[in-house]
């Protein structure tokens, strides 16, 4: 039995060793960018800014499924990411596991989406008994229901990637090291203002959160953008059947 136990803790201190930090830690640069790279960071960062706020909004008051949404939608993610790469180098990090090792998110971010996701279907359960919140999701849901689908899909997997690369990616290494986090929330939701959907509004405030969070721990981007894809791509399979069905249709 002393054997079993002894092979049973070595097996649960390697187990516990492969898991990551705590968000709540804050991953230290390996790197130093000139006054010249984060002045023309900003000054990108604060064109894109404005630029991919107005399409969001603008894609959002056309009809679902016309070619006005899909080309608004296509030229947002682009605004994204073409403001991202203008603005300088963009990092992907790294997840510090317990032992002190370093390997690139992968299988935490999906988790942390998949988690993600059952929370806000959770809320959605109760929501769609909510007059207000309800046509607020099923008015967003109606993009996805009356959408070509795999342009609905290709749509919004890049634009929630494209998102991560601007304001956890360039908007994030902009404002840095005054509260990044914060301060890439904060844009984000006021970003999504634009579309005058409270529930997209909320949504993103508790999202951005996250992102900004694995951003902070991990330095860089792609933990986040996985997160994003993982949790885009659930809330567009799952969601739109439930309110359909809450809704009659």
């Amino acid at each position: 039995m002393t054997a079993v136990r002894r092979l049973v803790d070595r097996a649960l201190t390697r187990a516990n060793g492969r898991l990551p930090k705590s968000l709540v830690d804050k991953s230290v640069p390996d790197y130093v960018e000139t006054e010249a790279v984060v002045r023309r960071r900003r000054q990108v960062v604060a064109v894109t800014s404005m630029v991919g706020t107005g399409l969001l909004g603008a894609s959002l008051q056309t009809r679902p499924n016309s070619k006005e949404f899909y080309g608004l939608t296509a030229a947002t993610a682009a605004a994204w990411i073409g403001g991202s790469v203008a603005s300088g180098p963009l990092h992907l990090g790294w997840i510090e596991t317990r032992s002190d090792k370093h390997v690139r998110p992968l299988l935490t971010p999906v988790a942390t989406g998949v988690a993600a996701f059952g929370a806000f279907y959770g809320i959605a359960l109760v929501a769609r008994h909510i007059p207000p919140l309800r046509d607020a999701i099923a008015s967003v849901l109606s993009y996805a229901d009356d959408g070509n689908g795999p342009a609905v899909v290709a749509t919004t997997l890049g634009n929630g990637l494209a998102e991560e690369v601007f304001f956890r990616g360039a908007l994030y290494e902009a404002v840095m090291p005054t509260h990044p986090v914060l301060q890439s929330t904060l844009t984000y939701t006021l970003a999504t203002t634009a579309t005058r959907n409270p529930s997209l509004m909320l949504a993103g405030a508790v999202m951005s959160t996250v992102f900004g969070l694995q951003r902070r721990a991990t330095g860089g981007i792609q933990a986040p953008v996985i997160t994003h894809v993982t949790w885009s791509a659930l809330m567009l399979r799952y969601l739109p059947p439930l309110f359909r069905k809450n809704l009659g249709d």
